[in-house]
């Protein structure tokens, strides 16, 4: 009589023992993560229906209203205009930035780090030579250099801060191909004559998918704190579009006297930022079932 396999069997080896894979519960990050996540998303997504005011249009007369006003809940700048609806429009403004950003970073660097896995060594060792190279790069900086030299826009926000994410990306799937190269099932696809584009995509990318989901998410959570950053400084989405970043620029000169100007944009950056990375440790998690029983 066999025994029962363990509950925190991987579904890799039940799959290898012939058993169904066990159910696991969504962990605590995972949960908060995807509820901070959602909320943002539901933000974004309200947006683009109803705002309280236009958040663009500038009224002396509704200079500095304090938190709870009846026309303005969370108040109003030295502009006059609603910083409720500034952070619903910039909440869709940074998620936008963000999906780009990542979806550039994706859409490079995992082909990058496949080819580099599975190409011979003096074609891979060169590829991530150059991706170490631009590793050493910040995020940021090489974003004001794009600015500089493209001038500050979104867009340019978006591909700078893409680019810069491309070696996290590549490096991760090429570890994760290495090791899936290595597996019995591809050196038996090889002996059967299955060609490197057969077995990179019926065998590695679908192995490798785990990886780049928890990437995405820890990288989105990157591109939205950077994004902030620079419309702070001034390189990133440019007015009157709302951006939470430039939220906190322009209330550096009345942070004594009105705050709640640079703690609401402050608090919806270090939420987004918080919800993205809680969700990258839950699906890190969830992926990796070994890894939360370490702990």
């Amino acid at each position: 009589m066999t025994a029962p396999l363990p509950e925190a069997l991987d579904p890799r080896e039940a799959a290898i023992a012939g058993q169904p894979p066990v159910r696991r519960r969504p962990g605590p990050s995972l949960v908060v993560g995807a509820v901070i996540v959602g909320l943002v998303v539901v933000l974004a997504l309200v947006s683009f229906v109803w705002t309280p005011h236009d958040p663009t249009l500038v009224n002396a007369g509704a200079r500095l209203r304090d938190v709870g006003d009846p026309e303005y809940w969370l108040g109003s700048d030295k502009f006059g205009r609603d910083v409720l609806s500034q952070i619903l429009v910039g909440a869709r403004t940074t998620l936008f930035v963000g999906v780009v950003a990542v979806g550039v970073a994706g859409l490079l660097g995992v082909p990058l780090g496949v080819v580099a896995a599975m190409a011979p060594r003096w074609l891979g060792e060169p590829l991530m030579r150059g991706m170490d190279l631009l590793l050493a790069f910040p995020a940021l900086l090489l974003a004001i250099m794009f600015s500089a030299v493209y001038g500050g826009s979104t867009l340019v926000a978006m591909v700078a801060i893409g680019i810069a994410t491309v070696p996290s990306f590549a490096r991760l799937v090429r570890s994760g191909a290495l090791q899936v190269l290595s597996s019995e099932y591809v050196l038996a696809a090889r002996a059967a004559g299955r060609s490197a584009w057969g077995i990179g995509l019926k065998h590695v990318l679908p192995n490798v998918s785990s990886l780049v989901i928890v990437q995405a998410s820890v990288a989105f959570a990157i591109a939205v704190l950077a994004e902030a950053a620079l419309s702070f400084l001034g390189y990133g989405t440019p007015p009157p579009t709302p951006s939470w970043g430039r939220m906190l620029q322009e209330s550096q000169e009345l942070l004594f006297s009105a705050p709640r100007l640079a703690f609401v944009p402050g608090s919806a950056i270090a939420l987004a930022v918080l919800g993205f990375n809680l969700l990258g440790d839950g699906l890190r998690d969830r992926y990796d079932p070994r890894l939360e029983d370490r702990r």
